[in-house]
């Protein structure tokens, strides 16, 4: 194998491509660098099955396009990740849940046609929170995903297996899905670009939907640039969902130099908030500072909802996933308690023993807030806040370019530490679910390091459609702070 192989990887694809074309090493040397280190490091869990002879192959017609001068496709090379919710026909699709053990998808997510189309390989599917239900990745059915940089530390959640698979080398580059920060968030514990889009830039067909009007995909990088071609390569509308956005899609991966001064705002109840590290916060306010030296412009504005964020996402999203899971019965597919007599007992078994406990709890307080007496006092009360935060959020940008943030309030904190505390859980999306209830697009910057030596990021929020001015700010920052 290439010996400069472990170093030319992490910069990005356009060198693995440049390095393929010269003949320095081929694709299958680049699958065959991945697949050892996913054996070196399956202590990890980050990954739930790698599709070895399907990379193989795979990288085997890309040496061969090379071979003959035939055309290829954009991200010829690049070894991704996806997280185990999103449908890839013929591969297993648990959601990292028992109750979809051995589920086979009988088609692909048109996000993974897209990326076959420009000849990315796909590793295999990666471990992520139950029906992706979480903020630690504590709660899949196939045991938690490990922080590589502590071990004792969790990865985030609930995207944490495709998170620490770029962290840790098993991949270029994978899908997550966001709910309220599933990407962002353990982004910022891994130390990787986390982007969610816009609601609807990328399509979640074939997306096991958790909560509809909130579940969005979007991938986790190392390099900018990488993100901006898997962006590219993905968007754009879908006849197959509803939800997707006809708005057309740039050409991010040319568009990353920043050439105006921004207006920014940020939230000084983020920054001074008491669940906040006060490390994070100090390096935040001296991001701020760097801004303004720069020539931007960066203002304080009043974040007034900022403690009805987290109750408002919890009670919309769990009512969603009341529904949503629903389908889940035992009767059609995925896992059936055999020792049930009668349908009713086939279905309270089935799942029962087929949910964890925290898939358990949020479908009982999705039917809870759905169920007569309380719809209106909840549900309905939660929309119209949803409807208030939104209107508040778009009129700061209207005003500006940018929201900057934290992307969470600590870094990854020890695994079993919040186990026993939902509460304290659900507080650690706190400063990440306002682009889910709003749809904006977000994306973490991973710019800190603590003196616990676990990375931490900084979040940029911005307008609609605005994905072509937060990856050339992000790569802007990256290279400059």
């Amino acid at each position: 194998m290439y010996s400069g192989l472990n170093s030319i990887v992490r910069t990005g694809l356009k060198n693995v491509q440049q390095g393929m074309r010269a003949g320095n090493f081929t694709c299958g040397q680049v699958v065959d660098y991945y697949l050892q280190a996913n054996r070196e490091k399956q202590h990890l869990n980050a990954f739930l099955e790698i599709f070895e002879a399907d990379a193989i192959q795979k990288a085997a017609e890309i040496d061969e396009k090379l071979k003959s001068g035939a055309p290829l496709g954009k991200l010829f090379g690049m070894v991704i990740g996806v997280k185990d919710v999103i449908a890839m026909k013929g591969k297993k699709l648990t959601a990292s849940s028992k109750i979809l053990d051995d589920f086979h998808s009988l088609y692909n997510a048109p996000v993974i046609e897209r990326l076959w189309q420009e000849d990315a390989i796909i590793i295999g599917r990666c471990n992520c929170d139950e029906f992706a239900m979480g903020s630690s990745n504590e709660n899949s059915a196939f045991g938690p995903v490990l922080n590589d940089i502590d071990n004792t530390r969790v990865s985030g959640g609930s995207s944490g297996g495709s998170a620490v698979a770029v962290q840790a080398g098993l991949c270029m580059a994978s899908l997550g899905s966001e709910t309220g920060g599933s990407i962002r968030q353990p982004a910022s514990f891994c130390g990787n670009i986390g982007f969610k889009p816009t609601y609807g830039r990328l399509s979640r067909y074939g997306l096991i939907a958790f909560a509809s009007s909130f579940d969005q995909i979007g991938p986790i990088t190392n390099n900018v640039e990488d993100m901006a071609m898997i962006m590219e390569a993905m968007a754009g509308v879908d006849p197959k969902d509803a939800t997707s956005s006809k708005h057309q899609p740039q050409a991010y991966a040319s568009n990353l130099k920043l050439e105006r001064k921004l207006k920014i705002a940020y939230y000084p109840q983020t920054l001074d908030n008491p669940k906040i590290d006060p490390e994070i916060s100090k390096s935040m306010y001296a991001l701020i500072d760097k801004l303004r030296a720069e020539g931007h412009t960066v203002e304080p504005q009043d974040l007034k909802y900022l403690d009805y964020l987290v109750p408002t996402y919890y009670v919309l999203t769990t009512a969603e996933a009341s529904s949503n899971l629903s389908r889940f019965s035992g009767i059609h597919y995925g896992f059936r308690d055999k020792d049930a007599g009668d349908m009713e007992t086939v279905i309270k078994n089935s799942r029962s023993k087929g949910f964890g406990k925290e898939v358990q709890r949020r479908i009982m307080l999705g039917t809870f807030v759905l169920s007569s007496g309380y719809y209106d006092a909840y549900y309905t009360k939660a929309q119209k806040v949803r409807r208030i935060i939104r209107d508040d959020t778009n009129k700061t940008l209207s005003e500006y370019d940018l929201i900057l943030l934290p992307t969470t309030p600590t870094t990854a904190f020890k695994l079993g530490e919040k186990t026993t505390d939902p509460i304290e859980m659900y507080l650690a999306d706190i400063f990440t679910v306002q682009a889910n209830i709003t749809g904006l697009p977000a994306i973490n910057v991973p710019l800190f390091r603590h003196s616990n030596g676990m990375p931490y990021g900084a979040q940029l929020m911005g307008n609609y459609y605005s994905e072509d001015l937060l990856l050339s700010v992000t790569d802007h920052l990256l290279k400059n702070y």
